[in-house]
């Protein structure tokens, strides 16, 4: 058995069915003795050029290990399934495990986006937390000011006293 890296764009259409057409596609690779080594949805992602005016794709990653009537099996099945807009196989030299780029530059993002709402959130708990603050400290100063306001004036200190 061969190795092969399958890369397939969906219409958008169809985006829900693409969970339904991979386990399809998984079952066909396993029911014939193959192996999938690494299954990567990248979801939803802009075309560099328009294919029958779609401007945007559903994209999937198989790297798979399969035996030649397998994978002319999944391109029949590519090539007859309207919702597959393209379809790519890649012949490899042995199995890729590890996350591609794609999957890499995902996974970074979303880090980047929560150590952002992280950042945020506190920086709102601080402002929060300082405008309590100055409430308090306005409070607390008006409090002052209210009760020697209250208090009798003590009586000014006569400047004509005699020494």
């Amino acid at each position: 058995m061969r190795h092969y890296e399958v890369v397939f764009l969906v219409h958008p259409d169809q985006s829900e069915q693409v969970n339904a057409m991979v386990d399809r596609y998984r079952t066909m690779i396993e029911s014939n003795g193959g192996v999938i080594h690494r299954l990567e949805d990248w979801g939803r992602r802009q075309l560099a050029y328009p294919i029958t005016k779609v401007h945007k794709a559903h994209y999937v990653m198989f790297n798979i290990e399969v035996n030649a009537t397998t994978l002319n099996e999944l391109v029949s099945a590519f090539r007859f399934n309207d919702a597959v807009l393209r379809h790519l196989v890649v012949g490899r030299d042995k199995a890729l495990t590890e996350p591609s780029l794609m999957a890499r530059a995902k996974e970074d993002q979303e880090e980047r986006d929560s150590e952002r709402r992280a950042r945020h959130a506190e920086r709102e708990s601080r402002a929060d937390s300082a405008s309590e603050g100055d409430a308090a400290a306005d409070t607390d100063a008006e409090t002052q000011t209210g009760a020697a306001a209250d208090e009798p004036a003590d009586e000014p200190a006569d400047e004509t006293a005699t020494d």
